[in-house]
């Protein structure tokens, strides 16, 4: 099981949408893919059409203390599982405090399904919570849009990452840019381009994603550029971007079901829980 935070301290970077259209590609190649939504404001979820759970039925169980990843229940989705957020998020953050408290998400996961590939999506901002997915993960990817905001926030983002990986996950990897949202018109665009791939070299993705009308009109029915338009260069573009992702994480074939596979709780899209291996 690859763990991925898809992170940047600047909001407005494509970051939420990224999860989405990355999670549906890897699921459309065949990957059992997690999603888990931990922004307080629940903007991923929304995304996806999915009405905010009640508190036990959301990613707030997992700082719960007493339960696993297996025993929460999760949104099947056409193309990926998710895990809700919830506004209760934000009171639950007051109360995690302590040193230790930024290795709850690692210890929930312990007793984690075998996906293929869990992608977190956080707050744009640096959190217990995104502080959790960063000692917790394999990989760090960071979404930038090529203006000076985002990539001041990118750049933070790498400082937190470095952080961490020395103090408290020494096997997280150098975190990697996706340039989102770039216009080629734009000459600041092809400047900021410019200054990270000098600055940090191949740890930029050589794939990157244009301005899109199919992207911009993803909406909360959870559809993506690949129901709107397959052959736009947003699908193009994240179904690039996924290969090369999946490539630098050296995640291997897509995983089925097996005998013995982990059974767990799901959520139909009405809401209404049923037992399903995973994988089938």
């Amino acid at each position: 099981m690859t763990l991925v935070s898809v992170c940047n301290h600047k909001g407005g970077t494509g970051k939420t949408t990224s999860v989405i259209h990355l999670a549906a590609a890897m699921g459309m190649s065949g990957y059992r893919v997690l999603v888990v939504d931990l922004d307080p404001q629940c903007f991923l979820t929304h995304m996806l059409g999915v009405d905010e759970p009640p508190e036990a039925c959301s990613s707030a169980m997992l700082f719960n203390g007493t339960v696993g990843l297996a025993d929460i229940p999760v949104h099947v989705l056409a193309r990926f599982d998710l895990i809700p957020s919830t506004p209760g998020l934000t009171r639950l953050m007051k109360r995690l405090t302590k040193p230790t408290d930024v290795y709850w998400l690692k210890e929930s996961l312990k007793a984690g399904l075998d996906y293929d590939v869990v992608l977190f999506d956080t707050a744009a901002a640096v959190t217990v919570y995104s502080l959790n997915t960063l000692v917790a993960s394999d990989y760090v990817l960071i979404p930038v849009t090529p203006e000076f905001q985002p990539v001041v926030g990118a750049e933070q983002t790498v400082r937190s990452s470095d952080l961490v990986r020395q103090r408290l996950n020494p096997d997280l990897a150098d975190p990697c840019f996706l340039f989102t949202q770039v216009d080629f018109r734009k000459r600041s665009h092809r400047t900021y381009r410019q200054y990270l791939r000098g600055k940090y070299g191949d740890r930029v993705m050589r794939s990157l994603i244009r301005t899109s009308t199919a992207v911009a009109d993803t909406q909360s029915d959870g559809s993506t550029a690949f129901d709107h338009d397959p052959r736009s260069r947003g699908a193009r573009d994240y179904a690039n971007a996924t290969d090369e992702l999946l490539r630098r994480m050296s995640v291997g074939e897509p995983g089925g079901a097996r005998a013995g596979d982990p059974v767990q709780r799901r959520l139909d899209g009405s809401g209404i829980g049923h037992l399903r291996k995973v994988g089938s």
